[in-house]
């Protein structure tokens, strides 16, 4: 796998509440893969993943994108994001993929869809984020 502006940074609270893993990245083309862990935990009343824990793993899905496109230059802030859900999620893992479309001075414009291991895809996302330098951000 390609090194990635992700190997040496600490994973933060919320990815390890997602399962949060890096599968694959194109640093050059803004474009990131990741895999998610649905628990049961995660489940609304009919058994499938809730749409709030859907849109978490979306975002936790775009910022990433940035950063690796960024060189570790950029963290983000999601200013608006609008999720499509197209399919329920059951537990179990769920394939993130998203795109920076547009890397600007202060907002970037990104993408993303979820996906069944099947290659269902269960959600879409679209945000603009305003993009922050990393040495100005206090951990």
């Amino acid at each position: 796998m390609v090194k990635t502006a992700l190997d040496n940074f600490p994973r933060p609270p919320c990815a390890d509440l997602l399962g949060w893993r890096l599968l694959d990245a194109r640093p050059q083309d803004g474009w990131i893969r990741l895999a998610f862990e649905g628990r049961p935990e995660f489940c609304n009343p009919a058994g499938f993943i809730q749409g709030g824990m859907l849109s978490a793993m979306l975002d936790d899905t775009m910022g990433p994108a940035v950063l690796v496109m960024s060189e570790g230059r950029l963290y983000t802030a999601t200013v608006s994001m609008t999720v499509n859900f197209l399919s329920p999620a059951k537990p179990g893992t769920i394939i993130g993929e998203a795109t920076v479309t547009q890397l600007g001075k202060t907002i970037a414009f990104v993408e993303a869809k979820l996906m069944a291991e099947d290659g269902t895809v269960l959600a879409t996302a679209t945000a603009s984020e305003r993009l922050l330098e990393a040495a100005r951000v206090v951990l």
